[in-house]
């Protein structure tokens, strides 16, 4: 009886939370730092980091409400990957190590053709547009940040840039499945 696992214990909760996690997430986070050039251990430092992130956050009660964990722990790890590497990596890339990270486990949109289609809006609109959506800042922080007169400039400037990846999309005629590689 004592091989029996017990489905309220909350050791063996977390043990098998985290383990699906790794497993479906850590093939695609993988990728997207072999993508910004970085290697294997980047990955992987980058991945624990964003799982211990997420983990607090779970257990804090601080997750939204309804987000899709595997997402959600992407996101932590795209933004720390940012944060710490900015792309500036002289690492080896993934590759060397002979792995294939090629492999998703589903299909989710590219990072870099989003990206792309966001740039087009310019590098403040970025900005203003991950510091509302992604740090969550209020309007009334934001218009003292980027140094706009009220909350309803902040406001009317953050659809404005919106509205230019809106354009853009329509412009080159984009459809859900461009957004995929």
């Amino acid at each position: 009886m004592a091989d029996e696992i017990v489905l309220d214990d909350p050791a063996t909760a977390r043990e098998k939370l985290i383990t699906a996690l790794y497993k479906s997430a850590f093939p695609v986070a993988a990728k997207y730092v072999s993508k910004m050039g970085g290697s294997f251990d980047d990955a992987k430092d980058i991945f624990h980091d964003a799982l211990v992130i997420y983990y607090e956050k779970m257990v804090n009660g601080k997750l939204p409400a309804q987000s899709n964990a595997k997402a959600y722990l992407l996101g932590i790890t795209k933004h720390l990957w940012l944060k710490k590497f900015g792309g500036d990596s002289n690492s080896l890339p993934l590759g060397a190590y002979g792995l294939d990270v090629t492999d998703e486990v589903e299909a989710l949109p590219s990072a870099g053709k989003l990206m792309r289609h966001l740039e087009t809006a310019g590098k403040k609109c970025m900005e203003l547009l991950g510091a509302f959506y992604y740090h969550k800042m209020p309007m009334r922080q934001l218009a003292g940040l980027f140094g706009y007169a009220s909350e309803r400039s902040a406001t009317v400037q953050k659809y404005k840039c919106i509205e230019k990846v809106r354009e853009t999309v329509k412009q080159q005629s984009l459809t859900y499945a461009d957004f995929f590689e």
